[in-house]
């Protein structure tokens, strides 16, 4: 009576054992790549600018600010010199803000000139100002004057002429050298 039992033992425990090896080898995953899915969208638009198209404002220091209607993406931009007017005085690179509609570049500006501003002047294929889906903004211009008089001197009044708060800073700092590990020259 002992055999048949162990027998019944002996094969419940191997049954789970053998299951295991009897079942077919795994499928090895497909190596796909990641797709992100964009819905269409319409071409971004220029719904406000600082200083408006025409104005006339105070010369010196300026926070040329560019809202458009849709999100868009930091690092894709275009802007030169416009028909008719002066070569506007700017930093490189704008910088898109935290509502990701609007782009701050830091400039100054000369009395008594009339600048013209083209945006996305270029063929199609080179950069340009884009929302998330790398839809391009139509190419647009902005033009304005200069008074001759007292000019603005201060970044901060800059910022709040263009209707910027204190987070809104035309330029990012780079980080602190010694925080990020990085050697400098001796």
């Amino acid at each position: 009576m002992r055999a048949p039992l162990l027998a019944l033992l002996a094969s419940l425990v191997a049954g789970p054992v053998l299951a295991q090896a009897t079942k077919p080898p795994a499928e090895t995953p497909t190596p796909v790549s990641p797709v992100t899915v964009m819905p269409p969208t319409q071409k971004p638009k220029v719904v406000a600018t600082w200083p408006a198209n025409g104005e006339a404002i105070a010369p010196g220091v300026l926070v040329l600010k560019v809202v458009f209607d849709q999100q868009m993406t930091p690092r894709d931009f275009a802007y030169g010199l416009g028909a008719g007017g002066d070569k506007l005085n700017c930093l490189k690179t704008p910088r898109l803000l935290n509502d990701n509609k609007t782009f701050v570049l830091l400039c100054t500006t000369l009395p008594g000139k009339t600048y013209a501003v083209a945006l996305n002047p270029d063929a199609p294929g080179g950069p340009a100002f884009s929302n998330v889906a790398e839809n391009r903004a139509e190419p647009g211009a902005l033009t304005f004057t200069t008074g001759t008089g007292e000019p603005v001197t201060k970044l901060r009044d800059a910022i709040k002429a263009a209707g910027l708060g204190d987070l809104d800073m035309p330029v990012e700092e780079a980080p602190d050298a010694a925080q990020s590990g990085a050697k400098t020259a001796p």
